[in-house]
Protein backbone atom coordinates (compact mmCIF):
# COMPACT_ATOMS: atom_id res chain seq x y z
CA UNK A 1 0.00 0.00 0.00
CA UNK A 2 0.97 3.82 -0.96
CA UNK A 3 -0.42 6.88 0.46
CA UNK A 4 1.01 10.40 -0.84
CA UNK A 5 3.38 12.33 0.66
CA UNK A 6 0.86 14.49 2.31
CA UNK A 7 -2.50 12.12 2.42
CA UNK A 8 -6.03 13.79 3.77
CA UNK A 9 -6.96 13.08 7.18
CA UNK A 10 -9.78 12.94 8.63
CA UNK A 11 -9.76 12.45 12.89
CA UNK A 12 -13.16 11.15 14.26
CA UNK A 13 -13.27 12.54 17.97
CA UNK A 14 -11.83 15.29 20.19
CA UNK A 15 -12.25 14.74 23.99
CA UNK A 16 -8.73 14.50 26.26
CA UNK A 17 -7.11 12.60 24.49
CA UNK A 18 -8.32 12.63 20.34
CA UNK A 19 -7.94 16.67 20.83
CA UNK A 20 -4.20 16.46 22.01
CA UNK A 21 -3.80 13.42 19.38
CA UNK A 22 -5.39 15.39 16.59
CA UNK A 23 -3.14 18.94 17.75
CA UNK A 24 0.43 16.36 16.98
CA UNK A 25 -0.83 15.91 13.40
CA UNK A 26 -1.47 19.56 13.18
CA UNK A 27 1.42 20.78 14.47
CA UNK A 28 3.45 18.42 11.89
CA UNK A 29 1.96 20.41 9.50
CA UNK A 30 -0.81 17.67 8.28
CA UNK A 31 -3.92 18.57 6.59
CA UNK A 32 -6.55 17.42 9.09
CA UNK A 33 -10.63 17.63 9.17
CA UNK A 34 -12.16 16.99 12.64
CA UNK A 35 -15.76 16.12 13.81
CA UNK A 36 -16.60 15.51 17.03
CA UNK A 37 -20.15 14.96 18.85
CA UNK A 38 -20.28 17.98 20.65
CA UNK A 39 -18.53 20.06 17.65
CA UNK A 40 -17.64 23.10 20.20
CA UNK A 41 -14.49 20.80 21.84
CA UNK A 42 -12.82 20.88 18.38
CA UNK A 43 -13.38 24.33 17.43
CA UNK A 44 -9.87 25.47 19.09
CA UNK A 45 -8.00 23.15 16.48
CA UNK A 46 -9.17 25.70 13.85
CA UNK A 47 -6.10 27.92 15.20
CA UNK A 48 -3.74 25.17 14.30
CA UNK A 49 -5.29 24.50 10.74
CA UNK A 50 -8.08 21.97 11.28
CA UNK A 51 -11.09 21.98 9.45
CA UNK A 52 -14.05 20.89 11.65
CA UNK A 53 -16.81 19.45 10.11
CA UNK A 54 -20.39 18.87 10.36
CA UNK A 55 -21.09 14.94 10.60
CA UNK A 56 -18.56 12.13 10.50
CA UNK A 57 -19.98 11.13 6.83
CA UNK A 58 -17.86 14.27 5.96
CA UNK A 59 -14.66 11.89 6.68
CA UNK A 60 -15.23 9.25 4.54
CA UNK A 61 -13.70 10.92 1.49
CA UNK A 62 -10.17 11.44 3.42
CA UNK A 63 -6.64 8.87 3.09
CA UNK A 64 -6.93 8.23 6.27
CA UNK A 65 -9.30 8.48 8.56
CA UNK A 66 -8.57 8.07 12.66
CA UNK A 67 -10.82 7.40 15.39
CA UNK A 68 -10.61 8.14 19.39
CA UNK A 69 -13.99 7.60 20.87
CA UNK A 70 -15.03 5.93 24.36
CA UNK A 71 -16.63 2.65 24.09
CA UNK A 72 -17.36 -0.26 21.76
CA UNK A 73 -21.02 0.92 20.70
CA UNK A 74 -19.33 4.88 20.21
CA UNK A 75 -16.86 2.90 17.75
CA UNK A 76 -19.48 1.46 15.43
CA UNK A 77 -21.71 4.12 15.56
CA UNK A 78 -19.30 6.22 13.64
CA UNK A 79 -17.63 3.87 11.47
CA UNK A 80 -20.96 1.27 11.18
CA UNK A 81 -24.24 3.07 11.94
CA UNK A 82 -26.41 5.25 9.58
CA UNK A 83 -24.29 7.89 8.16
CA UNK A 84 -20.87 6.10 9.19
CA UNK A 85 -17.74 6.16 7.81
CA UNK A 86 -18.01 2.93 6.11
CA UNK A 87 -21.89 3.42 4.61
CA UNK A 88 -20.95 6.29 2.53
CA UNK A 89 -20.20 5.71 -1.40
CA UNK A 90 -16.68 6.94 -0.80
CA UNK A 91 -14.22 5.33 1.66
CA UNK A 92 -11.58 6.17 2.74
CA UNK A 93 -7.93 3.78 2.20
CA UNK A 94 -7.12 2.98 5.55
CA UNK A 95 -8.70 3.33 9.12
CA UNK A 96 -6.82 3.68 12.40
CA UNK A 97 -8.79 3.04 15.66
CA UNK A 98 -6.88 4.43 18.89
CA UNK A 99 -10.13 3.99 21.07
CA UNK A 100 -9.76 1.47 23.96
CA UNK A 101 -12.78 -1.21 22.54
CA UNK A 102 -12.82 -5.12 22.74
CA UNK A 103 -11.35 -7.34 20.30
CA UNK A 104 -14.46 -8.48 19.27
CA UNK A 105 -15.57 -5.21 18.25
CA UNK A 106 -12.36 -4.32 16.86
CA UNK A 107 -12.65 -7.56 14.69
CA UNK A 108 -16.18 -6.41 13.28
CA UNK A 109 -15.07 -3.12 12.17
CA UNK A 110 -12.02 -5.11 10.38
CA UNK A 111 -14.32 -7.40 8.76
CA UNK A 112 -16.47 -4.55 7.61
CA UNK A 113 -13.78 -2.47 6.49
CA UNK A 114 -12.18 -5.23 4.36
CA UNK A 115 -16.07 -5.69 2.74
CA UNK A 116 -15.29 -1.99 1.37
CA UNK A 117 -11.94 -2.71 0.30
CA UNK A 118 -10.67 -0.33 3.34
CA UNK A 119 -7.54 -1.26 5.14
CA UNK A 120 -7.55 -0.92 8.97
CA UNK A 121 -4.97 -0.46 11.85
CA UNK A 122 -5.91 -1.24 15.59
CA UNK A 123 -3.62 1.57 17.44
CA UNK A 124 -4.26 1.79 20.92
CA UNK A 125 -2.25 4.33 22.87
CA UNK A 126 -0.48 4.89 26.23
CA UNK A 127 -0.54 7.44 28.19
CA UNK A 128 -2.99 10.86 29.25
CA UNK A 129 -3.42 14.03 27.49
CA UNK A 130 -0.80 15.55 29.06
CA UNK A 131 1.51 12.99 27.70
CA UNK A 132 -0.01 13.63 23.98
CA UNK A 133 0.72 17.06 24.29
CA UNK A 134 4.07 16.59 25.02
CA UNK A 135 4.46 13.80 22.14
CA UNK A 136 5.30 10.90 24.48
CA UNK A 137 2.79 8.52 23.98
CA UNK A 138 3.16 4.89 23.27
CA UNK A 139 1.09 2.98 20.61
CA UNK A 140 0.84 -0.19 20.05
CA UNK A 141 -0.60 -1.22 16.48
CA UNK A 142 -1.66 -4.27 14.66
CA UNK A 143 -2.61 -4.42 11.16
CA UNK A 144 -1.04 -5.48 7.89
CA UNK A 145 2.46 -4.95 7.89
CA UNK A 146 2.11 -2.92 4.49
CA UNK A 147 -0.56 -0.84 5.93
CA UNK A 148 1.52 -0.11 8.78
CA UNK A 149 4.54 0.77 6.98
CA UNK A 150 2.10 3.64 5.22
CA UNK A 151 0.93 4.87 7.83
CA UNK A 152 3.99 4.74 10.60
CA UNK A 153 4.91 8.49 9.62
CA UNK A 154 2.17 9.51 10.91
CA UNK A 155 1.90 7.35 14.02
CA UNK A 156 5.35 8.98 14.65
CA UNK A 157 3.99 12.80 14.27
CA UNK A 158 1.65 11.41 16.99
CA UNK A 159 3.53 9.54 19.59
CA UNK A 160 7.29 8.93 20.92
CA UNK A 161 6.97 5.05 20.52
CA UNK A 162 5.23 2.87 17.99
CA UNK A 163 5.27 -0.97 17.97
CA UNK A 164 3.74 -3.03 15.33
CA UNK A 165 2.56 -6.38 17.89
CA UNK A 166 0.69 -8.87 15.04
CA UNK A 167 -1.30 -8.50 12.39
CA UNK A 168 -4.87 -8.47 13.57
CA UNK A 169 -6.48 -8.07 17.13
CA UNK A 170 -3.08 -8.37 19.39
CA UNK A 171 -3.23 -4.68 19.86
CA UNK A 172 -5.99 -4.35 21.98
CA UNK A 173 -4.72 -7.29 24.16
CA UNK A 174 -1.34 -4.92 24.44
CA UNK A 175 -3.57 -2.01 25.52
CA UNK A 176 -5.80 -4.12 28.34
CA UNK A 177 -2.26 -5.61 29.60
CA UNK A 178 -0.97 -2.40 29.95
CA UNK A 179 -4.20 -1.03 31.38
CA UNK A 180 -4.05 -3.72 34.16
CA UNK A 181 -0.63 -2.95 35.29
CA UNK A 182 -1.64 0.60 35.47
CA UNK A 183 -3.81 -0.11 37.70
CA UNK A 184 -2.07 -2.63 39.85
CA UNK A 185 0.77 -0.25 39.84
CA UNK A 186 -1.47 2.72 40.87
CA UNK A 187 -3.02 0.62 43.53
CA UNK A 188 0.60 -0.55 44.73
CA UNK A 189 1.99 3.42 44.87
CA UNK A 190 -1.35 4.44 46.81
CA UNK A 191 -0.35 1.66 49.34
CA UNK A 192 3.06 2.53 49.97
CA UNK A 193 2.82 5.96 49.36
CA UNK A 194 0.18 6.03 52.74
CA UNK A 195 2.61 4.07 54.75
CA UNK A 196 5.25 6.46 53.98
CA UNK A 197 2.38 9.13 55.27
CA UNK A 198 1.34 7.14 58.29
CA UNK A 199 5.00 7.20 59.39
CA UNK A 200 5.49 10.75 59.08
CA UNK A 201 6.64 11.51 55.22
CA UNK A 202 5.35 13.97 53.47
CA UNK A 203 3.60 12.82 49.95
CA UNK A 204 5.47 15.51 48.11
CA UNK A 205 8.96 14.18 49.62
CA UNK A 206 8.27 10.64 49.35
CA UNK A 207 7.33 11.06 45.46
CA UNK A 208 10.62 12.97 44.67
CA UNK A 209 12.44 10.42 46.10
CA UNK A 210 11.12 7.93 43.94
CA UNK A 211 11.29 9.80 41.12
CA UNK A 212 14.74 10.10 41.38
CA UNK A 213 15.42 6.08 42.58
CA UNK A 214 15.76 3.28 40.18
CA UNK A 215 11.57 2.48 40.39
CA UNK A 216 10.95 5.93 39.14
CA UNK A 217 9.43 6.05 36.37
CA UNK A 218 7.15 8.57 33.23
CA UNK A 219 4.15 7.90 34.96
CA UNK A 220 5.51 8.27 38.31
CA UNK A 221 6.47 11.38 37.80
CA UNK A 222 3.82 12.40 35.66
CA UNK A 223 0.82 11.17 38.20
CA UNK A 224 3.02 12.83 41.41
CA UNK A 225 1.10 16.71 41.43
CA UNK A 226 -2.03 14.36 41.19
CA UNK A 227 -0.66 11.97 44.37
CA UNK A 228 0.64 15.36 46.32
CA UNK A 229 -2.13 17.36 45.36
CA UNK A 230 -5.02 14.94 45.31
CA UNK A 231 -5.68 16.13 41.89
CA UNK A 232 -8.81 14.02 41.28
CA UNK A 233 -9.80 15.90 37.72
CA UNK A 234 -9.84 13.05 35.15
CA UNK A 235 -6.93 12.64 32.86
CA UNK A 236 -8.37 8.71 32.63
CA UNK A 237 -11.91 7.81 35.37
CA UNK A 238 -11.89 5.19 37.56
CA UNK A 239 -15.06 3.83 34.96
CA UNK A 240 -12.65 3.84 32.28
CA UNK A 241 -9.96 2.00 34.23
CA UNK A 242 -13.19 -0.49 35.57
CA UNK A 243 -14.13 -1.05 31.87
CA UNK A 244 -10.33 -2.48 31.25
CA UNK A 245 -9.96 -4.55 33.77
CA UNK A 246 -13.48 -6.16 32.96
CA UNK A 247 -12.12 -6.70 29.67
CA UNK A 248 -8.64 -7.80 30.53
CA UNK A 249 -10.08 -10.52 33.02
CA UNK A 250 -12.21 -11.66 30.86
CA UNK A 251 -9.41 -12.26 28.33
CA UNK A 252 -7.84 -13.91 31.06
CA UNK A 253 -10.43 -16.43 31.23
CA UNK A 254 -10.58 -16.66 27.48
CA UNK A 255 -6.71 -17.65 27.50
CA UNK A 256 -6.72 -19.59 30.72
CA UNK A 257 -4.21 -16.87 32.38
CA UNK A 258 -5.14 -16.37 36.14
CA UNK A 259 -4.67 -12.28 36.71
CA UNK A 260 -5.18 -12.76 40.75
CA UNK A 261 -3.33 -9.59 41.44
CA UNK A 262 -5.68 -7.29 38.30
CA UNK A 263 -8.73 -9.41 40.17
CA UNK A 264 -7.58 -7.89 43.49
CA UNK A 265 -7.43 -4.89 42.17
CA UNK A 266 -10.73 -4.71 40.01
CA UNK A 267 -12.63 -5.22 43.10
CA UNK A 268 -10.54 -2.09 44.81
CA UNK A 269 -11.57 -0.03 41.66
CA UNK A 270 -14.79 -1.06 41.83
CA UNK A 271 -15.08 -0.35 45.86
CA UNK A 272 -13.45 3.61 44.93
CA UNK A 273 -16.27 3.51 42.22
CA UNK A 274 -18.70 2.66 44.80
CA UNK A 275 -17.71 5.54 46.68
CA UNK A 276 -18.55 8.06 44.41
CA UNK A 277 -15.22 8.09 42.07
CA UNK A 278 -16.22 6.72 39.27
CA UNK A 279 -16.06 10.23 37.29
CA UNK A 280 -12.87 11.12 39.03
CA UNK A 281 -9.24 10.50 38.37
CA UNK A 282 -8.23 7.03 38.73
CA UNK A 283 -5.92 8.30 41.55
CA UNK A 284 -8.88 8.40 44.16
CA UNK A 285 -7.24 5.10 44.74
CA UNK A 286 -5.28 6.52 47.11
CA UNK A 287 -7.82 8.56 48.85
CA UNK A 288 -9.42 5.23 49.35
CA UNK A 289 -6.35 3.52 50.27
CA UNK A 290 -5.82 6.41 53.24
CA UNK A 291 -9.57 5.67 54.83
CA UNK A 292 -8.64 2.44 55.04
CA UNK A 293 -5.74 3.14 57.16
CA UNK A 294 -8.04 5.57 59.03
CA UNK A 295 -7.12 8.84 57.96
CA UNK A 296 -8.55 11.84 55.46
CA UNK A 297 -5.51 12.61 53.42
CA UNK A 298 -5.27 15.84 52.69
CA UNK A 299 -3.73 18.18 49.60
CA UNK A 300 -0.57 19.62 50.02
CA UNK A 301 -1.00 22.36 47.54
CA UNK A 302 2.38 23.04 46.23
CA UNK A 303 4.01 23.24 43.22
CA UNK A 304 5.32 19.48 41.62
CA UNK A 305 7.02 18.94 38.20
CA UNK A 306 5.30 16.51 36.13
CA UNK A 307 8.06 15.28 34.12
CA UNK A 308 6.43 16.77 30.90
CA UNK A 309 6.35 20.15 32.11
CA UNK A 310 7.85 22.66 34.07
CA UNK A 311 6.35 22.76 38.02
Amino acid sequence: MTLSDSPSIGWVGAGRMGHAMADRLLLAGRPVHVWNRTRSKAEDLVEHGAVVVDSVADLADRDVVFTMVSADGDLEHVLLGDGGVLRQEQVPQVLVDSSTVSAATSGLVRTEAAKRGVAFLAAPVSGNAKVAKAGKLSIAVSGPEEVYDAVLPLLRDIGRSVTRVGDDEQARLVKLAHNIFLGVVTQSLAEIVVLAERGGVRRSAFMEFMNGSVMGSLFTGYKSPAVVNLDLNPTFTSDLLRKDFDYGLAAGRELGVPLPLAALTHHLVQASIGRGHGAEDFIALLVEQARSAGYEPEAENVPVSDGLTSA
